[in-house]
């Protein structure tokens, strides 16, 4: 149910951690893969969300956190309840007005143990974020000044960035984006991420031992179902 006030939930569904810990062994490539043709594109965030420092990787429940637009209100009362390996969600929409998240509240987060922050709208203070090597996606980078006089909600469900994050989904990110993993498919993901990874282990050893790509991944055959012709001159030649 979608709530009609300012409403904190302090506590979020919880999946199995023996199975996010095998989730966070690949990135999100895979386990946007191994959710399927039609979840994997539904539950994968725009190019639009992006690390702010290279190298960064997380794999956690979310922890969500609506704001209202030029507020921050929400984000402190999320990093109020979350907990050690969970990861921040934070929208306001999507607009750059008022900074959601920043350094004092991300030396805070580290000493609580959260995981990282996924920001749709601004994060600001990226230096210093950096330097603590905290990991932080967002859509936009702004100083601009956050009220902190709600209305807010945590952990309801939320749209971040087109995607819908419910309490305790789990959330990867790496740098190639944010990617998220419905509670009921975290299973699927991961089992078919295993197997997809151990396939390319085949493959690269194929690749060392002197076959082609092109055949190695079946390409040539779909060329010949497809009936497209090949032909062994250049295009200035062939007019």
């Amino acid at each position: 149910m979608i709530p009609t006030q300012s409403v904190i939930y302090s506590r979020i569904p919880r999946s199995d951690p023996d199975l996010i810990a095998r989730a966070a062994q690949f990135g999100i490539a895979d386990l946007h893969e191994g959710l399927g043709a039609v979840a994997g594109r539904m539950c994968l965030m725009s190019p639009a969300m992006r690390p702010i420092a290279p190298g960064q990787k997380v794999c956690g429940s979310a922890v969500t956190a609506f704001n209202y637009p030029g507020d921050n209100l929400a984000i402190h009362a999320a990093l109020n309840v979350a907990g050690a390996g969970d990861v921040l969600v934070l929208t306001n929409g999507g607009g750059h007005q008022g900074a959601l998240w920043g350094d004092v509240a991300c030396n805070f987060a580290v000493k609580k143990g959260v995981a990282g922050t996924v920001v749709h709208g601004a994060t600001r203070d990226t230096d210093a974020i950096r330097e603590l090597g905290y990991p932080v996606w967002a859509t936009a980078i702004s100083v601009e000044h956050p009220e902190k006089n709600g209305p807010a909600a945590v952990n309801v469900p939320v749209v971040v960035d087109g995607v819908l994050v419910e309490p305790g989904d789990i959330i990867c990110g790496d740098g190639d984006g944010v990617l998220v993993i419905p509670r009921a498919l975290l299973r699927l993901a991961v089992e078919n991420a295993e197997a997809r990874a151990a396939k390319e282990v085949t493959f690269r050893q194929r690749i060392a031992d002197g076959e082609v790509l092109f055949d190695i991944i079946g390409i040539r055959q779909v060329v010949e179902r497809l009936g497209i012709e090949q032909k062994d001159c250049t295009w200035e030649e062939d007019r």
